[in-house]
C-alpha cells in the first residue's frame, strides 16, 4: 500500500500479527523493499513480530526525485575522497525522516529497526536523531562512513559504476546477477536459478537506475557518522560478513567499538547480501537483540 510520509509517498508492506512489536526493515542502496527476503520476513513475523518493508525514495515504487536529474557519479566520489562537500538533492538525514514518517503514519510511536547496507546508515540516523521511536536497533553489512577504514577494491568499485548492456529485462537481469555474484557469500551461495528469479522480479517491479545514482550520492555527502554513534544507546547487534568485500568487515568492528554496548556478530564466509542459508540465523539475532530491549 501506498502512505504519505515526511511529506512524500512511500510503498509499504506490512506482515505479522498486527498486534505484534513492530519491526521496520530499511533496505539498502537501490534496493526494494523486496530486497529483505520473503522466508526472513516469515521467520520475523512467525516469531510474533509486526514487519514493516517500504521502498525507500527514489526505489521501487515510492516517489521518485528525476526532477533533480542525474548527478556525476565521478565527480561525487573523487570529492568524498578527497574530503570536499558533496552536493546532493537530498540527504540520509531526509531518508531517515521518511523512515520515522512511516511510523508516523501508521501510528506507531516506537519500532525496532533494523537496516542493511545503505538502510544501516539510515538506520543510524534515525536511532541518533529520533531516540525516543527506537526500541532496538539491528544494523547488517554497513558502516559509518569514517575515512580511516577500509574502502572496496577496485574491481568492485568499477562494478558498482558499471551498467548493463542495454535496458532490456534480459541484459538488466544478467547485470545485476553478475554484480551480487561478485559481492556475495562466497561460502553461502544462493542457487544462480533463485538469485536471477529474485532479480527478474525486482525489475519487473520498479528499475530505476537514476534513482540508484542518487541515493549512492547522498551516501558520499554523508560522510563520518561517528558523532552520531556516541547519541546511540539502545540495544545494538551489529551483524557483518567477514567475506564483504563491499563494506569491509573492519566496517562492522568499528561500529561495535563506537556505539555504546554494541554487540558484533561476523559471520564467515558471509559477504554483502542475505544468503537463504544464513536467514535463521539472522532473524534469531534480531530477535535476541529486541529482547533485550524488552528486559
Amino acid at each position: 500500500m501506498r502512505i504519505s510520509a515526511n511529506g512524500i509517498a512511500i510503498e509499504v508492506d506490512i506482515q505479522g500479527p498486527p498486534g505484534g512489536e513492530p519491526l521496520l526493515l530499511i533496505m539498502g542502496l537501490g534496493m526494494q523493499l523486496t530486497g529483505w527476503p520473503d522466508e526472513l520476513v516469515a521467520d520475523l513475523a512467525g516469531r510474533g513480530y509486526r514487519v514493516i518493508r517500504f521502498d525507500n525514495r527514489d526505489a521501487g515504487l515510492s516517489q521518485r526525485f528525476d526532477e533533480a536529474g542525474m548527478p556525476s557519479l565521478w565527480r561525487a566520489a573523487l570529492r568524498h575522497t578527497l574530503q570536499l562537500h558533496v552536493p546532493s538533492p537530498y540527504r540520509l538525514r531526509d531518508m531517515a525522516d521518511d523512515s520515522v514518517g512511516v511510523l508516523d503514519a501508521l501510528g506507531i510511536e516506537r519500532a525496532h529497526v533494523c537496516g542493511a547496507s545503505m538502510g544501516g546508515m539510515i538506520a543510524q540516523h534515525v536511532a541518533a536523531r529520533h531516540p525516543a521511536r527506537v526500541k532496538s536497533l539491528a544494523l547488517i553489512m554497513t558502516t559509518s562512513g569514517h575515512w580511516r577504514l577500509p574502502q572496496p577494491g577496485w574491481t568492485v568499485r568499477q562494478a558498482l559504476l558499471r551498467r548493463p548492456r542495454s535496458n532490456s529485462l534480459p541484459d538488466v537481469v544478467a547485470h545485476l546477477s553478475s554484480l551480487f555474484g561478485l559481492i556475495g557469500s562466497p561460502d553461502w551461495r544462493d542457487d544462480p536459478a533463485r538469485v536471477r528469479e529474485r532479480m527478474q522480479a525486482a525489475v519487473q517491479r520498479a528499475w530505476h537506475p537514476a534513482g540508484t545514482a542518487r541515493q549512492l550520492v547522498a551516501v558520499a555527502a554523508d560522510g563520518d557518522r561517528s558523532p552520531l554513534l556516541g547519541q546511540i544507546h539502545q540495544p545494538t547487534q551489529v551483524i557483518h560478513g567477514a567475506a564483504d568485500p563491499l563494506v569491509p568487515p573492519a566496517g562492522g568492528h568499528d561500529l561495535a567499538r563506537k556505539i555504546h554496548g554494541a554487540r558484533l556478530e561476523l559471520i564467515d564466509g558471509m559477504g554483502h547480501d542475505l544468503p537463504l542459508a544464513l536467514l535463521p540465523r539472522i532473524a534469531a539475532l534480531i530477535a535476541t537483540n529486541a529482547e533485550r530491549a524488552a528486559a
